[in-house]
């Protein structure tokens, strides 16, 4: 079976949603038919401890950190996986960004 598109799920500060974004709508990202520009994000916590030689966007290396996130969910065609995946880099601030590619198996569009 081939998977035509993906879901991305992308872990960000609030502060960086606008950014990622445009950002996705650079790419296409978020092409649904006769729409586009389509995400959902929804208010989620994160917890992580930065290790020895990691340079934390936030929290201090070998403390646990939790602080307030957006869990950003938008789909697009899997050849732009890449190409998508290179965007949200270019404007997301973790060190680490969490991007995490789902196949998707549609019946439309």
């Amino acid at each position: 079976m081939e998977f035509a598109y993906c879901k991305l799920e992308i872990f960000i500060p609030e502060s960086h949603l606008r950014a990622l974004q445009q950002a996705l709508a650079d790419v296409d990202a978020g092409h649904i038919g006769k729409y586009d520009c389509c995400l959902s994000y929804s208010p989620v916590t994160g917890c992580w401890r930065p290790l020895s030689g990691s340079m934390p966007y936030l929290g201090e290396v070998g403390q646990i950190s939790e602080e307030p996130e957006l869990k950003v969910e938008v789909t697009c065609r899997t050849e732009q996986v890449n190409r998508t995946v290179e965007a949200i880099k270019r404007v997301h601030p973790y060190e680490e960004p969490v991007v995490n590619v789902i196949p998707l198996y549609r019946t439309s569009f």
